[in-house]
């Protein structure tokens, strides 16, 4: 058999690659009733991805505390999985005032391939363990492999290469029985089912995808103490919108007034979960700044000092 017809002897096994026929005249249909049919398609997603919950909650579970020793999140993927990965981790540092450093988005032929794809990439473990090789790998980092089919060999090389070194591994695929899933010591399968077009998986793979990276992140950060409740309490203030929001968040947790606010936040360089500990804790700047070292940023768990 050719490596040609061996491939594709593979592709026919795999959910995500499935043919389907009732699907074969779409292009004859009008714009509003394709719509409609992709529509339907996307709402079973969240279904697949709740039969997953136990399998995130407990990679969340073994991440967080290695996060919180200083390790990082990493994830490693090719094509749409890897943009998504990069998206993902883009997004932290906004979002919870983590260091660029501390979650990374690795893709498969490098940040051009966040526009074009390079040829080849996501066909070599080699590139996935020089990529990892890169970042010094240590016991206390996460590498999530992400794969829509579960066999794209990057995403394989990148777990096994990180669970050699003793790092933790989660494989995020759409195809249930994947050598991803196999590789990693958390395996997470959500299977979407075959897409409205043939092989596209930035489709229904790729929104299970995201919806599952965001339930990582956001859980595990939410362990780290990067929110009070349901607010951001570490978001980083790069701009007139986040500055509002900021002001927005103190109020929301403290129900100070505005001058009140101004004043904590101008005591605690525009730092929320600083600010909202001085008007809850009755602390000055350097004090809250004390306390939430000590408690290793947990907002609740600073607050108890000061009781």
């Amino acid at each position: 058999m050719t490596a040609y017809a061996e491939l594709r002897a593979q592709l026919d096994t795999l959910t995500t690659e499935a043919f389907r026929p009732e699907l074969a005249e779409i292009d004859r249909l009008s714009t509003l009733e394709i719509a409609r049919v992709m529509n339907a398609e996307d709402a079973g997603v969240p279904a697949a991805v709740a039969t997953q919950l136990e399998r995130i909650a407990a990679a969340v579970d073994a991440i967080a505390p290695r996060m919180a020793r200083g390790g990082r999140l990493i994830y490693a993927g090719a094509g749409t999985a890897g943009r998504l990965g990069v998206l993902d981790a883009g997004e932290c540092p906004p979002t919870f005032n983590t260091d660029p450093s501390q979650v990374i988005g690795l893709i498969a032929g490098g940040p051009s391939a966040m526009i074009k794809a390079v040829e080849g990439a996501e066909d070599s473990k080699e590139l996935a363990a020089e990529d990892l090789t890169a970042l010094a790998l240590t016991a206390d980092d996460t590498v999530i492999g992400i794969s829509a089919s579960g066999r794209t060999p990057y995403a394989v090389g990148a777990v096994e290469f990180a669970r050699a070194r003793g790092a933790l591994t989660v494989g995020l695929s759409c195809n249930a029985g994947s050598v991803l899933a196999a590789a990693a010591e958390h395996g997470i399968e959500v299977v979407v089912g075959p897409e409205l077009l043939t092989g596209s998986t930035r489709l229904k793979a790729g929104t299970a995808q995201k919806l599952v990276l965001n339930l990582v992140s956001t859980v595990t950060m939410i362990r780290l103490g990067k929110t009070y409740g349901n607010l951001m309490v570490d978001v980083r203030a790069s701009n007139e919108k986040l500055r509002a929001r900021s002001r927005r968040i103190v109020a929301l947790a403290t129900g100070a007034s505005d001058a009140e606010i101004e004043a904590a936040l101008s005591a605690t360089d525009g730092e929320v979960k600083n600010a909202i500990l001085v008007i809850l804790g009755g602390v000055d700047g350097p004090t809250a700044a004390a306390l939430l070292s000590t408690s290793r940023g947990h907002l609740r768990a600073a607050l108890t000092q000061t009781r």
